[in-house]
């Protein structure tokens, strides 16, 4: 390596950190193929996450562009030194994979590689993936460099604490997976209930309108009115549980479009004016954009279920590193001081939980008749 120990030490620490400081799974596979490339310097970094159909359920590379990604095609099978590493749980160090009588060829359009460093994630007995690394970049002007026992013993370290991290991340989202769950189960048990009893009552409302339309027309037409009304009521309540049922596609489109489909749903679906605008926004970290969105839903749900406003105006904006999310609605408010009830049916508590549990803040203004602003900053990362 051709840092000195300090630098070193202080490079292999900012990645044990990096590592250790990502939730979700996707985040935690980048951070560690990104760190191994950088710490060993080597031109390319990849991290296979076997199935169990002799493949990979997800697979990650460093050093490799998008076009150059798409054009390699298909991800590849455990074969070769891949599985031999997954299989013996031994690391496999190459001065040319090339001439390796296990290597089985690549893509046409795959980079060319020589030099090789891999080794197993491992848990405990699991594997969890494969990490690997080729072309260590060098300044010796004869050449010949290659990996030496030093990489191999820095790459081990970094898996072992890759694993850890990796382990931390699954256990986070199998944790979130119950979440939404449980959530799930309860705008269920919500939307049960609401509509069950419009629906009753809209059927007890047409059976008075049935008997009544010979002997009183004029009663039986204001029952028909309070039919079409409670229609109309319990359709804003399908449409709302099915807004919030609505699976998030943060992961393919990013808290910024998913916010504006959300908000251009609820835009039709309701009375009230939604309206959305963002301005420099960057991507998040996973868990911080899920937490934003989480609370910009709840939020709006607030406002066009209970505040009765006419307007709700939903921002998100640039702050440094980070984002801040307002929700500001002309609605009836409410004291936030003198209403710690309303505050829990209002789900405060639970945003604010959502907001603290990512590094971030939730404030809340409101005044009774001047509606209510929810805002929520995180710091980015």
């Amino acid at each position: 390596m051709s840092q000195g120990p300090r630098s070193g030490l202080y490079a292999v620490s900012s990645a044990l950190l990096a590592m250790s400081s990502q939730l979700e799974v996707r985040d935690v596979l980048k951070t560690i193929v990104a760190s191994a490339r950088e710490l060993l310097d080597a031109e390319y970094a990849a991290l296979g996450v076997p199935d169990d159909h002799g493949g990979f359920a997800q697979f990650v590379v460093d050093g490799v562009s998008d076009e150059q990604w798409k054009a390699i095609g298909p991800l590849p099978r455990q074969h070769g030194i891949l599985a031999a590493m997954l299989q013996k749980a031994e690391p496999e160090r190459l001065a040319d994979v090339r001439e390796d009588p296990r290597f089985e060829g690549w893509p046409a359009a795959h980079p060319d590689m020589s030099d090789f460093l891999g080794l197993p994630i491992r848990y405990g007995d699991e594997t969890l993936g494969a990490l690997f690394l080729a072309n260590k970049n060098c300044a010796k002007p004869e050449g010949g460099c290659g990996f030496d026992e030093d990489d191999e013993e820095l790459l081990s370290i970094l898996a072992q604490h890759a694993a850890i991290a990796l382990t931390n991340a699954r256990l986070y989202e199998r944790s979130r997976e119950l979440t939404i769950a449980e959530e799930r189960s309860r705008l269920a048990h919500e939307l049960h209930d609401a509509v069950s009893q419009k629906l009753f009552s809209l059927r007890l409302t047409a059976q008075a309108a049935t008997a009544l339309v010979d002997r009183d027309p004029a009663r039986a037409k204001g029952e028909l009115q309070q039919v079409a009304a409670l229609a109309a009521e319990a359709a804003d309540e399908l449409r709302a549980a099915v807004v919030e049922l609505r699976p998030a596609a943060l992961d393919e489109d990013g808290l910024v479009a998913t916010l504006r489909t959300h908000i251009q749903v609820l835009d039709r679906a309701h009375s009230a004016r939604v309206t959305f605008e963002s301005a420099g926004v960057r991507a998040l970290p996973a868990a911080q954009e899920e937490a934003m969105l989480r609370v910009a839903q709840e939020a709006l749900h607030n406002a066009l279920r209970h505040a009765a406003a006419d307007h709700v105006a939903v921002t998100l904006e640039r702050s440094g590193p980070g984002a801040v999310l307002r929700v500001t609605d002309d609605g009836r408010g409410f004291d936030p001081r003198a209403t710690r009830r309303a505050g829990r049916h209002l789900g405060l508590v639970s945003m604010r939980d959502r907001a603290g549990g990512v590094g971030g803040r939730l404030t809340v203004t409101s005044q009774p008749g001047k509606g209510t602003t929810i805002e929520m900053e995180v710091p980015g990362g």
